[in-house]
This record gives structure tokens, C-alpha cells and sequence, in this order.
């Protein structure tokens, strides 16, 4: 039983140590009921890159983002002008816990997607792969932009 629980103890420090050692700003790491995820991410953050967003890119590879930080948490809407391919956007709080997920945003739609709260990042990924992993509300995010001292999932 000693055995076990070492064993255990072992893995979960690990585990810790692991995700502590790759939060870096390139990367969005999430835990969440069932599973991780880890998103190289390019970083949008300020007004003209956040304008900008992913607009005129033709693919975007599986494991790839956008993430779009801004300097305080802000109700926020996007849209796809001038966008091809098909987004989950994945709305952020300011302690990184995801509050919504707007799945399979349609390319080149101009119909605003409200973050229907305050945020303090969104993540753009490919279509429908939010919920293929099962990313949804509730999942945490760890960023090295997210204040340790409020993260729900900390880089420290």
C-alpha cells in the first residue's frame, strides 16, 4: 500500500513539475473533467494583431492557435471577416478558467460572437476541435499571462 501511494504521490508531483516546466507564453495548457490539452499558440496582444487575428489564413495545423490577450478582462465580440477557415473560439477569465466555447464560428460570417462575459484571453483553433477533445466551460487554462496568484491552474 506504501508502495502505491509513493507511486502516486510520485506521478502527481511529476505531473505538476511537468506542466510548470513547458508554461511558457507560445503555449495554452488546459486541464479539464477527462482530459489535457496543449496548444502552440501564437499571441495576439495587442490592438493591430488582435484586429488582424487569423484573418486570410488558409489552414492552421491540429495542435496550432491564436491567442488574443488583452490588458484587462473585457466583454468582447469577433467575428470571421476575411477568414477561411472554420474556428472554435474559446472564451478565457481572468483567473483562466474557459467560460465559453463557441463552436464551428463560419468562415467569412460577419455576425458578431459575444464573449457573454468578461474575458481576459480567447483562443482560436480549428472547427469542431474543441469538442472532439472535450474542451468546454469549466476547463482551466495555464499561461504565464494569467496572474499566479488568481489561476485557477498556475504556472508556479
Amino acid at each position: 500500500m506504501r508502495a502505491v501511494l509513493a507511486v502516486a504521490a510520485f506521478a502527481i508531483a511529476f505531473g505538476a513539475q511537468a506542466a510548470q516546466a513547458q508554461c511558457r507564453d507560445d503555449l495554452a495548457l488546459f486541464r479539464f473533467e477527462g482530459g489535457q490539452a496543449r496548444f502552440s499558440v501564437e499571441i495576439a496582444d495587442d490592438p493591430g494583431k488582435r484586429a488582424k487575428g487569423l484573418m486570410g489564413r488558409q489552414k492552421l495545423a491540429s495542435g496550432a492557435g491564436m491567442l488574443f490577450i488583452y490588458e484587462q478582462p473585457q466583454e468582447v465580440a469577433f467575428w470571421m471577416k476575411n477568414t477561411p477557415l472554420p474556428l472554435d473560439m474559446v472564451f478565457i477569465d481572468q483567473q483562466g478558467r474557459v467560460v465559453r466555447v463557441h463552436d464551428g464560428a463560419v468562415p467569412f460570417d460577419e455576425t458578431p460572437i459575444p464573449s457573454g462575459a468578461a474575458v481576459l484571453m480567447v483562443l482560436e483553433i480549428n472547427g469542431g476541435l474543441a469538442a472532439r477533445i472535450g474542451l468546454k466551460p469549466g476547463a482551466e487554462l495555464a499561461h504565464p499571462r494569467i496572474e499566479s496568484k488568481i489561476a485557477l491552474y498556475p504556472c508556479e
